[in-house]
């Protein structure tokens, strides 16, 4: 195959950003469809730094400030939060497209250019987190950009140029992808820096990696000159208390599940077969950089909501790309060649429903009937273009243990291995785990907060794994608190009060919260009103 046209390829690359980056924002905001506690973190997380604050020096977060700035930018500028989301994914990819071009002209001959391109493209700028679920969502957005800067950045380091070596290029455009992986999700970084650097290594491109080192190093200074050192101590704090976090310890799926399991078993053959194929052609710096690259591809997806192995197309691609040239035959008579364009096809297949998904997404939400949504913040105003089903926010479900006292059923709560919930004042707090409805729940309790004159500005901890409660009145958020809650007591020290829910979406969080709590030297905390909803009790330091 021969070289993509380089006008050809820009010009299909922009047009992938304004069809499906334009699609998203006619529809006159965002209209999510799930994941509004996701959502409501990434809101809260935006407004502080529109207050200047910084993440990990201000708030609790093992997420980076790249992944917020951009949004932050354009709610700064005055867009609404809905609009500056959508705005912000097309800003990244922008920001992308001359790296992504120049990985096309300079690795990728004919049509895979551009299907690396579009690969690339769509992460940055879909509504949809990725899976088979077509549902409009903006959650784990983060996870999306931090794989496009991952695409880039291994196709650079693993693939040998098409012609003449450019270091400079090569390893300024490595450096910067490392460096925003780092700030944007750092397990990207941990996980695909060292499969890179030796990826070079075995290609013995050294003046890139030397390019690479001092490109990152540029970005660790400029950071440094506007947050200060203390900004890298924080976020190294941050990641620790959330690697010991007992109430989300793994996101979904354990690591051998992730590995062997039906639905993953597919993708890891896959990834072995044509690195083991790759090597049997007698190239073995492509065959060792896709083995060192497959423990990151896997902790990545262990590390991610929802287990979706994003990395397959990227993997395809390099199998075709790194295939022989020639016909080539290994000890058992296989054709090298077919083989690995086969492993290709069938890797393909695997991400296909994936991709699909998030490249729809853009042309679903401009088309579905919008009646029905309302703002996730339940108020008009600047910030309504960010909105969700009325039944999402308004039917307030949870599940409940139907063993009450009375209700025929205490023998079938032996041995039924019910958690310890936590208890106030000697009585255990009731069984309820809240699954709908965050946005009504958070908003009555706030009125009804504002109505019994305890909000006024005041900073309150709730004992739950989220605190979205300020977004919604007259509160303020805590100092150094937790938008999501992963473990201690992050913004304690700044809390006036502490909100207990009856039913939180986390039992498990309330429980360890409280016992912190009682576990404090000097401090006690006395119950100064109880509600259906709540418990709000009064702290004496």
């Amino acid at each position: 195959m021969s070289r993509p046209n380089p006008v050809v390829l820009f010009g299909f690359l922009v047009s992938i950003i304004v069809v499906l980056g334009g699609l998203a924002v006619l529809k006159g905001g965002l209209f999510i469809a799930k994941h509004e506690a996701d959502t409501l973190h990434l809101v809260q997380i935006v407004f502080r730094m529109n207050m200047g604050q910084w993440p990990h020096l201000d708030f609790m977060t093992p997420l980076g400030a790249l992944a917020y700035a951009p949004i932050a930018l354009f709610t700064w500028l005055g867009a609404g939060i809905g609009h500056a989301i959508l705005y912000a994914q097309i800003m990244v990819a922008a920001a992308l497209l001359p790296a992504v071009w120049w990985v096309g002209v300079s690795r990728f001959p004919g049509w895979l250019a551009y299907l690396f391109g579009a690969l690339v493209m769509v992460l940055c700028v879909a509504i949809a987190f990725g899976t088979e679920e077509q549902t409009i969502s903006i959650s784990m957005h983060y996870n999306r950009w931090a794989w496009a800067f991952s695409f880039v950045a291994i196709a650079l380091a693993v693939v040998p140029p098409m012609d003449r070596e450019r270091p400079l290029v090569d390893g300024v455009i490595i450096g910067l992808c490392l460096a925003a992986l780092a700030l944007i999700k750092v397990t990207y970084f941990i996980s695909f820096a060292p499969a890179i650097a030796l990826a070079l290594a075995f290609r013995k491109d050294w003046a890139a990696m030397g390019w690479a080192l001092v490109a990152g190093a540029g970005v660790v200074v400029i950071v440094t000159l506007f947050a200060g050192v203390g900004f890298w101590i924080a976020y190294a704090q941050d990641l620790i208390e959330v690697s010991r976090s007992k109430v989300r310890p793994q996101p979904g799926l354990t690591i051998s599940r992730v590995i062997l399991s039906s639905a993953y078993l597919g993708a890891t053959a896959m990834a072995i077969l044509g690195a083991v194929l790759y090597r049997q052609s007698k190239e073995d710096a492509g065959g060792y950089a896709l083995l060192a690259l497959l423990p990151g591809f896997i902790y990545v997806t262990y590390q991610n909501y929802g287990n979706d192995p994003q990395w397959l197309p990227l993997l395809a691609i390099l199998f075709l790309a790194l295939r022989p040239k020639q016909v080539r035959y290994n000890r058992w008579g296989w054709d090298i060649r077919k083989g690995m364009e086969i492993a290709a096809i069938a890797t393909f297949a695997m991400a296909a429903p994936s991709y699909i998904n998030m490249a729809s997404s853009p042309i679903r939400q401009m088309t579905f009937d919008a009646e029905g949504y309302e703002p996730i913040l339940m108020t008009e105003g600047v910030n309504s273009d960010l909105r969700l089903p009325h039944v999402r926010a308004r039917r307030v479900d949870g599940w409940v243990s139907l063993a009450s006292e009375g209700a025929g059923l205490d023998a079938m709560e032996e041995g039924a291995d019910r958690k310890e919930l936590g208890s106030l004042s000697g009585q255990p707090l009731p069984y309820c785990k809240l699954k709908l409805g965050l946005p009504g729940w958070t908003k009555t309790i706030v009125d009804d907060l504002e109505n019994a004159g305890f909000a006024d500005g005041n900073r309150i901890f709730i004992a739950d794994i989220f605190s979205s409660h300020w977004l919604y009145g007259d509160l303020k958020p805590l100092i150094n608190g937790a938008p999501w809650y992963y473990g201690g007591l992050p913004g304690f020290d700044s809390a006036d009060y502490v909100l207990v829910p009856q039913c939180p979406a986390s039992p498990e969080a309330r429980k360890q919260i409280l016992d912190d709590i009682m576990a404090l030297e000097g401090v006690t905390v006395k119950e100064i009103r109880r509600t259906p909803l709540y418990i709000l009790m009064d702290i004496k330091r």
